[in-house]
């Protein structure tokens, strides 16, 4: 079972969430964007997103691990291809974006990205966000598919050092997609990924689902607003 699974490992997929027709609709939405570069974290601005992220959250198979009061808080589009190429060495997702500062012992690790602040918030709201990567291309081994040590996300904050040694002693599970599979992850689960050998792109969508309301006066940016 779904729930079971990503309770235990961190991780979980989903097949067939979406149609080649819709990947395809979906990657045209992205062209007219004109992405310049391997990726964005804005996308939640887009009407067409924020109605796919409500359709994700419905879908009867993730709804069984998305509480029905959490809302999309993030979409970054990623495009991994030999000509937009990168290695992500073991780590852990730690920061959230926001919409203003504050001034609090339990937040730290403040950033600005794409005219956005992120900043990392407590373990105990890490450990309840989901994050669902759409695949709107097949991923196999050689376009750099993502890889987990699994059940690590039960370990709360890990540094690099311990990060490290944990990839050295544990065995990677590579998760390999189709075309319209969803994958479901913890953002605290131990992951990585290496450059892709191939020729064909990996292009994904990566929502981020939260409580709506977040603690110390934090605020999660509102979606359709844009950044200056």
């Amino acid at each position: 079972m779904l729930p079971e699974q990503l309770d235990a490992d961190g991780f979980a997929s989903v097949a067939g969430i979406l149609t080649y027709e819709e990947c395809t609709a979906i990657t045209d939405q992205i062209a007219a964007r004109d992405c310049a570069s391997a990726g964005t974290r804005c996308l939640l601005e887009q009407m067409w997103c924020r109605d796919l992220a409500q359709r994700l959250q419905q879908h009867p198979a993730i709804a069984t691990v998305i509480p029905a009061d959490f809302a999309a808080v993030q979409c970054t589009y990623f495009e991994k291809s030999v000509e937009r190429n990168w290695l992500v060495p073991i780590h852990q997702d730690l920061s959230i974006p926001v919409a203003a500062r504050v001034e609090h012992d339990a937040v730290r690790g403040w950033s600005e990205k794409e005219g956005r602040l992120f900043v990392q918030p407590p373990v105990a709201l890490l450990e309840q966000l989901i994050a669902i990567r759409i695949h709107l291309d097949p991923c196999l081994q050689e376009d750099g598919p993502l890889q987990f040590l699994a059940g690590t996300h039960r370990y709360g904050r890990i540094g690099a050092d311990e990060a490290r040694q944990r990839r050295e002693a544990g065995a990677l599970v590579s998760c390999t997609m189709g075309r319209g599979d969803a994958l479901l992850m913890r953002p605290l689960v131990l992951h990585a990924s290496s450059k892709a050998d191939g020729s064909s792109k990996r292009r994904v969508l990566h929502f981020v689902f939260g409580p709506q309301k977040l603690p110390y006066g934090l605020a999660w940016p509102r979606p359709h607003d844009a950044p200056s």
